[in-house]
């Protein structure tokens, strides 16, 4: 058989997508891998998103950005979360691999938000000014809006990155998808391997696939035809 048949035989086993012996199946080790993720980029999100839109309104720490965007985007994903593991301890892996892929989604996040109130058209904000809203209310009500397409964009990076990250959980006695793919080499079976990549791959283009849908029911059709035309 060839590789590509042993994949198909792996992927259509009964066996592989229900829970024997103690052994998750994969629907449990899909939902371990979205629950790894979606914590990941939710806690991102929280400190990202308010220091990107403060940064992009004030204008104030865009060197700060620029330096904690491209270090965070160097940092070794493996070799940071063995490091927290060992930090922290084994019984704290879940916490340790959070931490990890929160300094993985906080980069595209941060960047994502900064540059969409800062490119915000000027005219929109002085007119929000000169109407005599207060800086809070021109941030939340006229730049974050605006700002919309380009925030969601850089979510949707964050989580494709962490959709991929998150298999190094396996690394560390976690669960996800990720744990076909390291059990896969530990036993050579290499079309389990395999078979944990496609799944990963499918989970990403999926997750892709809702947020794209999310976004467009999110975002005013009129303000992505001006996001479009301004790109040009």
């Amino acid at each position: 058989m060839s590789i590509f048949e042993k994949l198909w035989a792996w992927l259509t086993d009964p066996a592989n997508w229900t829970t024997t012996a103690g052994t998750p199946g994969i629907p449990q080790r899909l939902a371990e891998h979205l629950q790894y993720t979606a914590v990941a980029v939710l806690i991102a999100a929280v400190i990202a998103v308010p220091l990107g839109a403060y940064i992009g309104h004030t204008n104030r720490g865009t060197t700060f950005v620029v330096g904690l965007v491209n270090s965070f985007r160097a940092l070794p994903e493996l070799g940071l979360l063995i490091l927290l593991v060992l930090s922290m301890g084994i019984v704290l892996a879940v916490e340790a691999l959070t931490i990890a892929l929160v300094l993985i989604a906080v980069p595209p996040l941060l960047a994502g938000t900064y540059a969409g109130v800062r490119n915000v058209d000027p005219a929109v904000v002085d007119a929000a000014r000169g109407m005599g809203m207060r800086e809070r209310d021109v941030l939340l009500k006229v730049e974050l809006p605006n700002a919309l397409p380009l925030v969601l964009g850089a979510l949707r990076t964050a989580a494709l990155q962490v959709i991929a990250t998150a298999s190094i959980a396996a690394f560390v006695t976690l669960g996800g998808l990720g744990r076909y793919v390291i059990d896969g080499l530990a036993f050579r079976e290499f079309e389990q391997m395999a078979g944990g990549a496609v799944l990963i791959a499918a989970l990403a283009v999926l997750v892709e696939l809702v947020l794209i849908g999310v976004q467009r029911l999110v975002v005013p059709p009129g303000l992505r035809t001006h996001q479009v035309r301004r790109s040009r």
